[in-house]
C-alpha cells in the first residue's frame, strides 16, 4: 500500500479484510479474535495474525437467525451472521474467551456449523483473587500449547517477550493517539480516531505500530483539523466497533474525546510488564487491568470505596479530557452493561458528569431516532 497516515487508515478500514488476505496468500495463518481478553501476543509470538472480529453495523441479519435467538446480544448475531455470509472464510482459526454468555454460545455454534481448522476457547474467571491468577496463567499455558500444536513447534520465551513488547509499544501509541484529543480543539476526530483502532486489529502489530506513528506525526502536523464543537463527550458502553456511531454524536455538534469501549481505551490502558514469567504477566494485566462489568470486582470497604474502585477510572478519564458530558450506548441485551449502566450513570452524575443511557440495536437502523436523542442531551450540556 502507497497511502500513509490517515488515507492507510481508510483503505484498511473499508476494505476490511483485505491486508489479511493479502498475507494469508503469503503463508501468514490468521487468527479470529472475540474479545479483548483473549491476549494477542501470544498469537503474534506463534507467527500467526491476530485479527480482531467485529460486525457491520450497515447490514441487518439475513441468515444468522436460523441458528441464534433473537433475544440476545445484536452484535454477536451479526458478527456471526457475516461468518455464514463468507465474510471471516479468510480466517484460519478462531479465538473466543470467556467474556459473557453470549460470547460462550458463540463459540459452540460457530465451532458447530461452520467447523473452522483451528478454534479455541479460553476460560476466564470472573473474579479477582489470587486463585484466579492461577487458574487464569493455567488457562493461557493451555492455549499456548494449542496454538503451538497447530504450528508444530514451541513458542520460546524470547517471542512470547519479544510479542510482548511490541504489543506494549502498539497500547502507549494508542494512549499517544488520544492525548492529541485533549485540547481544547482536538486534533482529531473521534470517529478518525475509531477508524485508526479498527484498522489496527486488522493488520499484524509491526504494521500497526508503523500506522499509528505515521497517523500521530500527520495528525500532529495537519492543517485541515476537523471543527472544533461546542461539547465534549465520553462515550461508554461495550462492542462499539464502527465509526457511524461516533460520527452521529459528531455529527449533532460534540466531540467524541475519549470513550470507554471495548475497541476504544479499554485493551490499551496499561501495559503487560516483560518479565521470566510471561504468561502470569499476561494473566494479571488482562484480569486486573481490563476494566469491564464481566469481572466482578470485591468491595473491601463502604459503598463509596466500591464505586471508586468500580467507575473511578471513568471519572479520571472526564476529568483529564474535560468532557461535559457522559453518553452511555447500551447494546440492547447486553446484560452486563444493562446491570451497570444506572450506577455507572448516577456515580458520575455525581461527579459533576451529566450523562444519559441509550439502547441501540448494534445496526444503523435506528439511527435517526438515536441522532434526536443525542441531540436533545447536547443541547442540554452545552
Amino acid at each position: 500500500m502507497a497511502e500513509e497516515g490517515l488515507a492507510k487508515v481508510e483503505k484498511i478500514y473499508q476494505d476490511r479484510g483485505g491486508r489479511a488476505k493479502e498475507l494469508r496468500a503469503q503463508g501468514k495463518k490468521i487468527i479470529g479474535c472475540y474479545c479483548c481478553y483473549a491476549p494477542p501476543e501470544i498469537i503474534t509470538a506463534a507467527g500467526l495474525v491476530p485479527y480482531r472480529i467485529t460486525g457491520d453495523v450497515k447490514e441487518t441479519i439475513k441468515e444468522a437467525d436460523g441458528y441464534l435467538e433473537t433475544i440476545m446480544c445484536p452484535f454477536c448475531r451479526n458478527s456471526f451472521d457475516m461468518a455464514l455470509r463468507g465474510e471471516y472464510d479468510f480466517l484460519d482459526g478462531f479465538v473466543v474467551p470467556h467474556t459473557c454468555d453470549n460470547i460462550v454460545k458463540i463459540y459452540d455454534v460457530w465451532k458447530y456449523n461452520l467447523k473452522p481448522p483451528y478454534s479455541h476457547f479460553i476460560n476466564v474467571p470472573h473474579t479477582l483473587s489470587a486463585a484466579s491468577l492461577e487458574f487464569f496463567k493455567a488457562e493461557l499455558g493451555t492455549f499456548q500449547r494449542s496454538i503451538e500444536r497447530l504450528i508444530g513447534r514451541e513458542i520460546s520465551l524470547q517471542q512470547l517477550k519479544e510479542s510482548i513488547k511490541l504489543h506494549n509499544e502498539y497500547r502507549a501509541l494508542v494512549r499517544e493517539l488520544y492525548e492529541l484529543s485533549k485540547p481544547d480543539h482536538p486534533l482529531i476526530s473521534g470517529s478518525e480516531r475509531m477508524k485508526v483502532l479498527l484498522a489496527g486489529t486488522r493488520v499484524p502489530v509491526e504494521e500497526a505500530n508503523e500506522l499509528l506513528r505515521s497517523v500521530i506525526s500527520e495528525v500532529k502536523e495537519r492543517r485541515d483539523v476537523p471543527p472544533k464543537k461546542p461539547a465534549r463527550v465520553l462515550v461508554y458502553g461495550p462492542e462499539i466497533d464502527d465509526a457511524p456511531f461516533i460520527e452521529l454524536v459528531e455529527g449533532v455538534g460534540a466531540d467524541v474525546v475519549i470513550d470507554d469501549l471495548c475497541v476504544g481505551t479499554r485493551p490499551y490502558w496499561f501495559d503487560v510488564e516483560i518479565n521470566t514469567d510471561p504468561l502470569g504477566a499476561m494473566a494479571q494485566a488482562y484480569l486486573e487491568k481490563v476494566n469491564c462489568p464481566r469481572t466482578y470486582r470485591p468491595r473491601t470497604a463502604g459503598r463509596k470505596e466500591d464505586l471508586d474502585n468500580r467507575f473511578g477510572y471513568i471519572a479520571n478519564f472526564a476529568k483529564e479530557y474535560k468532557v461535559n458530558g457522559i453518553i452511555l450506548l447500551i447494546l440492547n441485551y447486553c446484560d452486563n452493561y444493562e446491570f451497570e449502566s444506572v450506577e455507572v450513570k448516577d456515580y458520575l452524575q455525581q461527579a459533576g458528569f451529566p450523562g444519559f443511557i441509550i439502547e441501540v440495536d448494534y445496526t444503523l437502523m435506528s439511527i435517526d431516532w438515536l441522532k434526536t436523542r443525542v441531540q436533545a442531551f447536547l443541547e442540554m450540556i452545552s
